[in-house]
C-alpha cells in the first residue's frame, strides 16, 4: 500500500517584467522589446502620406487661385499669401510653445490657410484674416489634438467666427474686374448682390447660367471659380486623393431636391441648375 505524496500547489508565474504576447506559446518582456504607440484613425495601408495629400489638394486649389486674381486683382493673391504664411505660422508658434511635435511640413496648414482665404471677399481688410487664422488653427485645430482630431473643418469655423465678429466686412462683395487695391480697405470698389442672396429671395439670377459656371459674379475669393473647382475636383478623383461618391451624392440631392421643390413658382430645371 502506498501513501499518496501531497504536494503543494504551483505558485502562479509572476514574471518580474510585464509581458507581451509575440507567438503562440512564448511571450516577450516589454522592456527587451520598442513598445509601440498606436495613432489615431484611419488605420489604412498606403503609399500616399499627409504630405503628398495635402501637396495635390493645392495643386487642385491654384486654377482658382489663378481665376480668382484674374477677376479680383492682386489682392486675392495677397489675401491668400497671408492666410497661408498666418496658419503656419500660428501652428508653428503653438507646437512650439507647448513643445509639440512640429507638423508643419505635413502642409495642412497651408491647405487651410488657402481655404480660408478663399471664403474671404477680396475687399476684407487684413486684419480680419488674422483672427480667422488664429482661430481655425489654434481653437479648432490644436486644441483638439491636430490633423484628424479636430470636431469640424477649422477653415470653415474660422470663417464662420470672423462672419459674426466682422458680418459687415464678410458680406461685402466686389463685382467681378472691379479690382481691389492690394493696400488698404478698397470703399472705392462696386459691390454687387451674390447669387445665393437672390436665390435666397425665391428669384433667378438676372445672369445667364454660363456666366454662372465661369464664375462672372459677385462672391468671395472661392465662390466664382465653379469650372476651376470641378477641375481641381476631378484632377483629386483622378489621382485617388478623393472619392467621387461623397462629392457625386451631395450635388445630386441638391439638383433632386431643387427640382422637385423649386422656390417662388420659377420653373424647375433653371432653378435646378441655378442652384448647382
Amino acid at each position: 500500500m502506498h501513501r499518496k505524496e501531497k504536494h503543494a500547489p504551483a505558485a502562479p508565474f509572476s514574471p518580474k517584467k510585464p509581458l507581451i504576447p509575440t507567438a503562440p506559446g512564448a511571450a516577450l518582456s516589454l522592456s527587451d522589446e520598442k513598445q509601440y504607440v498606436v495613432s489615431s484613425s484611419p488605420h489604412v495601408a498606403a503609399d500616399e502620406g499627409t504630405r503628398s495629400i495635402m501637396f495635390d489638394v493645392i495643386i487642385a486649389l491654384v486654377p482658382t487661385l489663378c481665376l480668382s486674381v484674374y477677376y479680383f486683382g492682386w489682392r486675392s493673391l495677397m489675401l491668400t499669401l497671408e492666410c497661408t504664411a498666418l496658419c503656419v505660422a500660428f501652428e508653428w508658434l503653438w507646437c512650439r510653445l507647448m513643445k509639440k511635435p512640429q507638423p508643419v511640413g505635413d502642409l495642412s496648414a497651408v491647405v487651410t490657410g488657402m481655404l480660408i482665404a478663399f471664403n474671404m471677399p477680396a475687399t476684407v481688410p487684413y486684419y480680419v484674416p488674422v483672427v480667422a487664422c488664429a482661430f481655425a488653427i489654434i481653437v479648432v485645430k490644436q486644441l483638439y489634438g491636430g490633423i484628424g482630431k479636430n470636431f469640424m473643418n477649422p477653415a470653415l469655423a474660422g470663417r464662420v467666427f470672423v462672419f459674426l465678429c466682422f458680418t459687415r466686412a464678410m458680406a461685402s462683395f466686389p463685382q467681378v474686374f472691379s479690382h481691389a487695391p492690394v493696400f488698404g480697405e478698397g470703399v472705392d470698389v462696386v459691390t454687387s448682390a451674390t447669387p445665393l442672396s437672390v436665390l435666397k429671395r425665391g428669384a433667378l439670377p438676372e445672369i445667364t447660367l454660363t456666366k454662372l459656371l465661369i464664375g462672372q459674379h459677385g462672391g468671395v475669393l472661392g465662390e466664382t471659380g465653379t469650372v476651376t473647382l470641378l477641375a481641381g475636383g476631378l484632377y483629386l478623383m483622378l489621382r485617388r486623393v478623393i472619392s467621387p461618391r461623397i462629392p457625386l451624392c451631395y450635388l445630386g440631392t441638391v439638383a433632386l431636391l431643387c427640382y422637385l421643390f423649386p422656390k417662388g413658382g420659377v420653373d424647375r430645371l433653371p432653378w435646378m441648375l441655378s442652384q448647382l
